[in-house]
């Protein structure tokens, strides 16, 4: 019976007829506006359709995503008013407990979860909704996950609950990152514990691997605030070097007096080796040392698949005059092997570079 009434339908003929790139576009638009016939198209390939494990996972995280899309105007309305009638609280709760449950019970790609916390933080925040409950949830199941990255997801809700002991416990439980340990700090002194925020703050200078702007910012605020010149220095320093580039080179000489320079310039110098190629040579040029700059350049490989924007051609172009036969043999390196065949775009790519030699040759040299 079911499949004579589909073969009645006009539009299931209609659909039999139509080419497959017409119906995908079809469903996506329909589905893009209706959150809930997304979830329902997702549900319905997830099970009767082959997917790869990439696939499936893919799917998976775009259900999550279409779940929070279809409770998204109700929790608007209850944050806007501080609650609502009791249809949309259950219609809320009762879509937040199914996010809960995926994130508990399916491996959910990480950025899923992310976007997901980042759309549900300020809420959180707001703490307007009247949905606490479902907050803590959703803290509870990611604590129950473990890992770091959930902890930490677990952690930020619980702070946002206002919840100090269960934040407290957690941020304990994982303080490993600079990121970690300014989160504590930051606690503590919005808190009006000032003295615990720098003696965590100071542990976390000593301790905190990677991920130290943040704390850096904090105690150099603070040390200028007391008038110490010569830690504020030191600070800014290894935030210069954490990792070194030109941008941050220029902003921390534009920091430093003259003799505070003269200080901390072979330092600075001294660090130089450890920073990408392409940011040693705009620090290299911004200091006017040609020379050193050539060595940088020609020591990398022409950049074989870049346009004529990139630094490192843009420098190449500036140094033509001064160096013109060191920057030729760096033009030649970028032709590759010209006795094998390759696709049309490569040879486009190689006839841009023999327009460089050519200029060289004719118009410099």
């Amino acid at each position: 019976m079911a499949k004579k009434r589909k073969q009645d339908d006009p539009l299931a003929t209609l659909l039999e007829t139509a080419p497959k790139a017409k119906l995908v576009d079809l469903i996506v638009r329909v589905a893009a506006s209706r959150p809930a016939v997304r979830r329902e198209c997702l549900d319905y390939l997830n099970r009767h359709t082959a997917l790869s494990p990439s696939r499936k996972k893919q799917s998976e995280g775009e259900n999550l995503l279409a779940l929070w899309a279809e409770l998204a105007p109700d929790l608007d309305e209850l944050d806007a008013y501080g609650g609502g009638d009791y249809d949309a609280d259950i219609h809320v709760s009762s879509l937040l407990q199914e996010i809960t449950q995926a994130l508990s019970r399916k491996k959910i790609d990480a950025d899923y979860r992310q976007k997901l916390l980042d759309n549900a933080l300020p809420y959180i925040e707001s703490g307007n909704a009247g949905l606490d409950d479902d907050w803590w949830a959703l803290a509870e199941a990611f604590e129950s996950m473990g890992g770091d990255w959930k902890i930490d997801h677990a952690c930020r809700i619980y702070r946002r609950l206002d919840n100090r002991e269960k934040y407290l416990e957690l941020r304990q439980r994982k303080l490993a990152t600079g990121t970690d340990y300014y989160d504590l700090t930051d606690f503590h002194w919005k808190a009006g514990e000032r003295q615990k925020a720098m003696e965590v703050a100071e542990t976390g200078l000593l301790k905190g691997k990677g991920r130290m702007d943040e704390l850096r910012q904090f105690v150099a605020k603070r040390v200028e605030s007391a008038g110490n010149r010569e830690r504020y220095l030191a600070l800014q320093f290894d935030q210069a070097i954490d990792p070194l580039t030109c941008d941050k080179y220029k902003a921390f000489r534009k920091l430093c007096t003259a003799a505070e320079w003269k200080s901390y310039e072979t330092k600075i110098l001294a660090q130089l080796e450890n920073a990408r190629d392409t940011e040693q040579l705009r620090i290299r040029m911004h200091r006017k040392e040609y020379e050193e700059a050539m060595a940088v350049l020609t020591r990398s490989r022409y950049p074989l698949y870049a346009w004529d924007s990139t630094y490192e051609l843009q420098t190449a172009r500036r140094l033509e005059g001064r160096y013109p036969e060191a920057i030729l043999k760096y033009y030649f390196s970028g032709l590759g092997n010209l006795k094998t065949n390759a696709p049309r775009k490569e040879y486009t790519r190689k006839a841009q570079v023999m327009k460089k030699i050519h200029h060289v040759l004719v118009d410099v040299l």
